[in-house]
């Protein structure tokens, strides 16, 4: 445990010190870029990781917190930390809603129904075009600010997307360790199973896939008012698909793995750029080694500490690990 402290506290002063040490613009940028896609793959983690229900809608929930912010911030001039808590609200409503019909489904029904709603979303954005502006996009969207102070400055964007990872990475570490996550962490092992010892499934599920999209739409909050652009562009199945691999990459159900995958696929691309055409290449290269060789991800089944029991790629907890869930504590969230 105190190495598994330690090498935290080692990594988390390297993240802090890195605009300290690196003056460079473009890497600060890449390294604000990866910070979004921690925090898109740690919200992904929680509904499909952790709770087993695969999702291909992500994008939908990122564009909601992305586009609530930037209406907010061009028609109102709402501050920065404010449009945050409403992208997050809007996105976690719109979960809600959509998880009340669909989690009742499972498997590849499930994909299909969470990957047309992603579809439905990118289609309403690209065509209200009182609203949205369509495919011309929301131009001039003010840069982070607090308290009067501008933080669209490269070092402070990144120590304010820093910030969310850190809060993003605590919020899903203490939701998996709490008796909330043993309990999805069940629904997920055996849905069955769960339900027959009086784990309230249905609920459950809900509360995390409005949970998972609530968190998606800080992300994209914040990526509006640092592109201070956006447009449907950004938020088609592609950008789903890819905070899939992402989190594949890493390894399900691993709050290490979500953030290892989400660093080292946005930059491995860029660490080969000076290879043009052949960095994708590379890129797809990469991926496949690693199904081929280390199936469970990047850091599946390996633990730094940020929960107490590591978890596989396939999801599943280890045999000495594993604890029995309280029935009249699982009954009680009824």
């Amino acid at each position: 445990m105190i190495r598994e402290r330690l090498v935290l506290g080692a990594l988390l002063a390297g993240a802090i010190l890195l605009p300290v040490v690196v003056r460079s613009p473009y890497v600060l940028h890449v390294a604000v870029l990866a910070g979004i896609y921690v925090v898109l793959t740690l919200s992904l983690n929680l509904v499909t990781g952790f709770c087993g229900q695969f999702s291909l809608g992500h994008a939908g929930f990122y564009g909601i917190g992305a586009y609530t912010a930037a209406l907010l911030a061009i028609n109102w001039g709402s501050p920065f930390v404010l449009n945050l808590v409403a992208a997050a609200a809007a996105a976690g409503a719109a979960g809600f809603l959509i998880g009340l019909p669909t989690l009742r489904l499972g498997g590849i029904y499930l994909a299909m129904a969470t990957l047309g709603f992603g579809e439905i979303i990118h289609l309403i954005l690209l065509n209200w075009l009182a609203v949205t502006r369509g495919p011309l996009g929301i131009p001039a969207i003010p840069g982070p600010a607090l308290l009067g102070i501008d933080l669209a400055t490269p070092a402070r964007q990144y120590y304010v997307v820093l910030a969310l990872v850190v809060i993003a990475t605590v919020v899903v570490s203490r939701l998996v360790d709490s008796s909330f996550g043993e309990a999805i962490q069940a629904i997920r092992e055996d849905e069955v199973a769960a339900e027959a010892v009086g784990v309230p499934t249905t609920r459950l599920k809900v509360v995390t896939f409005t949970l998972s999209a609530a968190l998606a739409g800080v992300a994209g909050a914040f990526f509006a008012h640092y592109a201070t652009f956006v447009s449907p562009g950004s938020f088609t199945l592609i950008e789903s698909i890819l905070v899939l691999s992402l989190l594949v990459f890493g390894g399900m159900g691993s709050v290490e793995g979500s953030i290892a995958g989400a660093v080292v696929l946005t930059v491995a691309p860029e660490v080969f750029r000076f290879l043009a055409e052949y960095r994708m290449v590379i890129y797809g290269a990469i991926l496949l080694g690693l199904i081929l060789f280390r199936p469970q991800g990047l850091l599946g089944g390996l633990s730094l500490g940020l929960t107490r029991r590591p978890q596989a790629a396939t999801g599943r907890i280890p045999p000495d690990e594993r604890r029995p869930i309280n029935p009249p504590a699982a009954l009680e969230t009824r």
